[in-house]
């Protein structure tokens, strides 16, 4: 493990439950917190959907990984990603400057179970493209970018933040 900052950043599949782990680790372990779909929508004064529907996915894409690349000065904050900020390399490298990229891993089958409000969700999603494919894509650049990976399959809320923890103390002990 490579060595950080003190932020803890969520990456995974929409649905993996990144915000809302993310308030709850802040919560438990009085940290900060953020959102970097919400720093998206302030920057184009726009919700997700509406940016995908008015400059395209490439132009999602392009502010998605100006705003997370920008990013800087945050401490003791849990980082809430969007899916697709692993699409950008450039954004990932400043995320993995920022402190340690822990990756929400999901079956597929889960991910499609949680997920239900795709258009308005605003998911990166090329016309004819699946859930699927897209989990197909991302999943070997979230492990790629991963410091930790947790698997929270099959997992309550609580189940999960506590093996969340856990597996922060354990890297932080190993080092």
């Amino acid at each position: 493990m490579r060595p950080t900052p003190d932020n803890i950043i969520f990456i995974g599949m929409p649905g993996s439950g990144k915000s809302t782990l993310g308030v709850l680790y802040a919560k438990a372990e009085m940290y900060s917190f953020c959102d970097t779909d919400l720093f998206v929508q302030r920057e184009e004064k726009l919700p997700l959907f509406k940016i995908i529907e008015k400059k395209g996915l490439g132009g999602f894409l392009e502010a998605e990984a100006r705003v997370v690349s920008g990013i800087r000065d945050l401490h003791r904050t849990v980082i809430a990603t969007g899916g697709s900020v692993v699409l950008s390399n450039e954004a990932m490298k400043n995320l993995q400057r920022l402190g340690t990229l822990i990756y929400l891993q999901l079956p597929c089958e889960e991910v499609l179970r949680r997920v239900r409000n795709i258009k308005t969700r605003g998911i990166v999603m090329k016309e004819g493209e699946t859930l699927e494919d897209i989990y197909r894509e991302r999943a070997p650049l979230y492990e790629k970018y991963a410091d930790i990976t947790v698997n929270c399959a099959g997992l309550e809320t609580e189940e999960s933040l506590e093996k969340i923890i856990e597996a922060v103390k354990e890297a932080r002990n190993r080092k």
